[in-house]
């Protein structure tokens, strides 16, 4: 007599696979971009909410006919929840940082600016950091998770490493300006998308200006392409010097790799210093009495 065969042996797939481990679990939430907490107690989505009891019916006084007649206004939407079209974000962003007096009002303003979605999802503003009267501005893509978290560009490994870099030609980030194109952290470091750069473009166009360094510094291939215009990558770009109009000045403008993107190919570095070596002396040259 045959034994009793179970479904499990007749259909394998039907058989509940394995709940996954914690570590498990930690890796798939890492992939997915979830690698920050946005707040102190954890919030249980989908647990359902408790009915609140209707109010009893209360007896309302008919309206005066001249205000039955009166069109129905539109209900109110809150600022965060109001979606600006592209082009009409792109044209406030250009009008605002125009208007931009100084760099303190400037960041007020990048405070206050709803045209990008990221900065309702962004912890905190990553502005700048360094000194603003210095000669040489360096120029990311957008901030990181450690950068989100301390509101300041540059904190992580990657700007442990340009701390290191500039340091090699006797530069600190006091006599420094480190900026990014995009001043909100994009969420799980995804990559900016276009529309995104385009909006957050004219704020760091009106910072540099501002800054007015003798040199500026584009840090990998998103920031060099939205800055300089071009459409090559890293590879042809860097090392070269080109001429940046600010509409007032003509600044010296160099591209070099990205500090992240060393840490991920570091036989790159010897490219990299040869850019920092010209760096130092184009600085060099405009700081001595004869230039």
């Amino acid at each position: 007599m045959h034994p009793k065969l179970r479904a499990e042996d007749l259909y394998p797939t039907m058989m509940p696979e394995p709940a996954p481990t914690l570590k498990q679990l930690l890796a798939f939430y890492l992939e997915a971009g979830v690698d920050c907490a946005l707040s102190d107690e954890p919030v249980n989505r989908l647990a359902e909410l408790e009915p609140v009891p209707a109010a009893p019916p209360r007896e309302v006084a008919p309206l005066p006919r001249a205000q039955r007649d009166m069109p129905l206004a539109a209900p109110a939407v809150p600022r965060s929840e109001i979606t600006v079209a592209p082009d009409a974000a792109i044209a406030s962003a250009r009008e605002a940082a125009r208007t931009a007096p100084t760099l303190e009002a400037l960041r007020t303003l990048l405070e206050n600016f709803d045209g990008c979605a990221l900065r309702h999802t962004a912890t905190k503003l990553v502005f700048a950091d360094g000194n603003p009267a210095a000669r040489v501005m360096f120029v990311g893509e957008a901030p990181g998770r450690d950068e989100d978290i301390e509101g300041l560009p540059f904190v992580g490994r990657s700007g442990k490493l340009l701390d290191r870099m500039i340091a090699a030609i006797g530069l600190d980030r006091s006599k420094a300006y480190i900026a990014n194109v995009i001043p909100w952290r994009p969420p799980g470091n995804r990559t900016p998308t276009p529309q995104e750069t385009q909006v957050c473009l004219p704020f760091i166009q009106r910072q540099i200006e501002l800054v007015n360094p003798d040199v500026l510094v584009t840090l990998g291939n998103p920031s060099t392409q939205a800055l300089i215009g071009t459409r090559e990558g890293i590879m042809r770009t860097r090392g070269k010097w080109v001429d940046y109009d600010t509409g007032t000045r003509v600044i010296r403008a160099i591209a070099t790799f990205h500090p992240a993107y060393l840490l991920r190919s570091p036989s790159y570095k010897r490219m990299s210093w040869q850019d920092l070596r010209a760096i130092a002396k184009v600085l060099g040259q405009q700081s001595s009495p004869s230039s």
